[in-house]
């Protein structure tokens, strides 16, 4: 089957009787980037939209065109004022809504919060506000890529498209890294391997997992499980109560498990922390070593 893409003046004609309107919320020059290549390849012009901050920082936006009846979508990146972002994209959301918007459709290609998807301790579930905040402004929609957990979506009660950005990322591999038949796949941690082996399959490679690392999500400390005594002191529950003394855990050395020696070493990570990823690289190396220690000790 054969698609043929229609002329370019028809597709201009086509977006404009659907009332299609593309706002960028513009918190930074990588949201005014992005914007504007979407703009160029739909062909369309980026709406009129006034976002800046007051002298004591409070958010405002002016919408300067009529968005009654239209589809209206608002582009946002995450920058390193992610609280300032987030107040960005709701107000503008709120004023689409108020001016009579037919639909609000949010891009948001990463999703802010998306780690505090789970309770931990004491604290609470910070995605799961973010996302009735959003539904509470008038989103209609969303667009997201690479969730942190899939199970984020739920937390929404409008439809949300999770999209991948695994293909190009494989594509990347193949086409940039010399001879990537000699690479292998690392987890940078076991909570990492289930990404990396969905890895590994589609490029017919092997893997290798980094053991040892300390994870903030099961420490002890975080997940409530020093609620309970660490002393059978449980008189002051029940005379005749014991509680089971809580085994401390031990930290494991940091091992490679895997052969990564000689081979070119793609490290999957959650997210694109630099220094995670260079401690990774630092524990290939240094398994890389070991294994040549090993060889040359038989």
């Amino acid at each position: 089957m054969f698609c043929v893409a229609p002329p370019e003046s028809e597709a201009k004609m086509n977006i404009t009787k659907g009332g299609l309107v593309l706002f960028s919320a513009n918190s930074n020059s990588s949201c005014m980037e992005l914007s504007k290549k979407i703009a160029e390849r739909l062909g369309v012009e980026m709406g009129k939209v006034q976002v800046y901050q007051e002298p004591d920082r409070e958010t405002r936006v002016q919408i300067q065109e009529s968005v009654r009846g239209k589809d209206v979508f608002i582009i946002q990146t995450v920058s390193k004022d992610v609280n300032t972002t987030i107040m960005e994209l709701l107000i503008m959301v709120y004023a689409c809504k108020t001016s009579c918007a037919k639909s609000i459709i949010g891009v948001i290609p990463y999703f802010p919060y998306s780690k505090q998807c789970k309770m931990r301790k004491r604290g609470s579930i910070v995605s799961k506000l973010l996302a009735s905040m959003m539904c509470k402004a008038g989103l209609t929609h969303l667009i997201t890529m690479d969730l942190h957990q899939k199970e984020i979506q739920g937390f929404f009660n409008i439809p949300v498209d999770n999209l991948r950005a695994s293909p190009f990322l494989l594509q990347y591999i193949q086409e940039e890294i010399p001879d990537y038949r000699n690479a292998v796949i690392v987890a940078k941690s076991p909570a990492s391997a289930k990404r990396a082996q969905s890895f590994a399959e589609r490029l017919r490679l092997g893997i290798a997992v980094i053991h040892g690392e300390a994870q903030d999500a099961e420490s002890d400390l975080v997940d409530g499980r020093h609620s309970p005594p660490m002393v059978r002191s449980a008189a002051a529950i029940h005379p005749s109560l014991e509680i089971p003394m809580l085994i401390p855990k031990e930290k494991p050395p940091i091992t490679v498990v895997g052969d990564v020696g000689g081979r070119t070493a793609v490290i999957v990570v959650r997210r694109p922390l630099f220094l995670s990823l260079c401690r990774a690289c630092r524990w290939c190396f240094a398994g890389w070593l070991a294994s040549r220690a090993g060889d040359g000790a038989r």
